[in-house]
């Protein structure tokens, strides 16, 4: 019986000069396979010994957020399609997967074209090495890519002639690495908290975790989902209002729309505490049920400066103070339509959107919406 063999996962990360984008995010075969053959020369000067392993290489190009997603996708894909390949049929123990009339041979490998502006493409490899030595080269890769990682020239240039770019820098690193890299970038960006359930969502998705975000909204990690309480609710009870109550909560939306881009980016559900996850990149936070007694409910938009429609309240016209049903918090660009339509059916009134032109909250600092005069 053959001895099992343990994944080693690591990148080839790409530096790209400023202003430079690659033609394309995808190798052929025989380029994955060109690619592979001078990756593996580079591995040998810096890891003696990594013939016993078998090497392998997916031809892609990406993003970060696409690599550090739950169950690491992209790797296990790589590591399942390595493993099916007869070693006896492999070149040296490499092998590479690139494309075939222009498809991937799975789909996790294809990159998201919505990702690939940034100014670092990633290309996903592992050694799968045999159980006895696994640790030992685990061990040396964290030691030997971090500090004399550099791709060489050869394979340098022949990705740049590839894929027509001009590169900063290529450097190997291994999968902790670019977790930690991930996390000094987002602590640099303010976003430690967002980090925090990432990474919970990444290596220990069966605990719970918890986090303040900057604005000290909650965040709660558990069963594989990011949680926040009802913000206009959370809000008014402990949100930090100070002198401009209104300021305060459009930061708060502002922030809780970069968390939720970025964990959509990769694959972690944010929802409201208590309910189902949200796929449609918006959130509803139900406050009170329609009274039969009152006129229709209508929906009212607040604004705020850089947010546009911050949020939208469904609420019922009455004498001296409006009766508020719910609110609706437009997570991304394309996610205002359908969650106005979800408003309006769920509480049974026309679309139509009533703009307020600022962010109206009440004497708590709870958003609100025009009561009639009383006469």
């Amino acid at each position: 019986m053959s001895e099992p063999l343990i994944a080693c996962p690591a990148v080839l990360a790409l530096e790209l000069a400023p202003g430079e984008a690659p033609a394309r995010l995808e190798l052929t075969r025989d380029e994955a396979q060109a690619l592979a053959g001078l990756m593996a020369d580079d591995l040998r000067d810096l890891l003696p010994g990594v013939e016993a392993s078998r090497f392998a290489v997916a031809g892609a190009l990406f993003d970060g957020v696409e690599l550090l997603r739950p169950g690491f996708p992209v790797f296990a894909t790589l590591d399942e399609l390595a493993r099916r390949i007869p070693r006896v049929t492999t070149q040296g123990g490499v092998v590479a997967f690139g494309t075939h009339e222009g498809h991937m041979p799975a789909q996790p490998l294809v990159p998201d074209p919505r990702y690939a502006g940034g100014p670092m493409r990633l290309v996903p490899w592992m050694l799968l090495a045999p159980a006895e030595g696994a640790d030992d080269l685990a061990q040396a890769m964290e030691r030997e890519l971090a500090a004399k990682g550099e791709a060489g020239p050869r394979t340098a240039d022949f990705l740049m002639r590839t894929l027509g770019i001009r590169l900063e820098h290529a450097r190997y690193l291994t999968r902790d690495d670019l977790l930690a890299l991930t996390c000094v970038q987002y602590e640099h960006v303010n976003l430690a908290p967002l980090w925090t359930m990432l990474e919970a969502a990444l290596l220990t998705p069966y605990k719970e975790e918890t986090a303040l975000g900057s604005r000290g909204l909650p965040l709660h990690y558990a069963g594989g989902r990011v949680s926040v309480p009802g913000v206009a609710g959370w809000f008014a009870r402990e949100g930090t209002q100070r002198g401009n109550a209104a300021h305060e909560l459009a930061g708060t939306l502002f922030e809780l729309r970069q968390y939720a881009a970025l964990l959509a980016a990769h694959h972690v559900p944010l929802h409201l505490e208590g309910d189902a996850a949200s796929s449609a990149g918006y959130l509803v936070e139900a406050v009170a049920e329609a009274d039969p007694a009152l006129p229709a409910p209508q929906l009212y938009a607040h604004e705020a400066a850089g947010l546009g429609m911050a949020a939208v309240t469904v609420a019922q016209p009455a004498p001296g103070k409006a009766r508020v049903l719910a609110h609706g918090f437009p997570l991304e660009p394309n996610a205002l339509a359908p969650m106005l339509e979800a408003l309006a059916s769920r509480y049974r009134t026309e679309p139509a959107v009533h703009t307020l032109g600022r962010m109206l909250l009440d004497e708590h600092g709870g958003l609100t919406a025009p009561a009639p005069s009383v006469h």
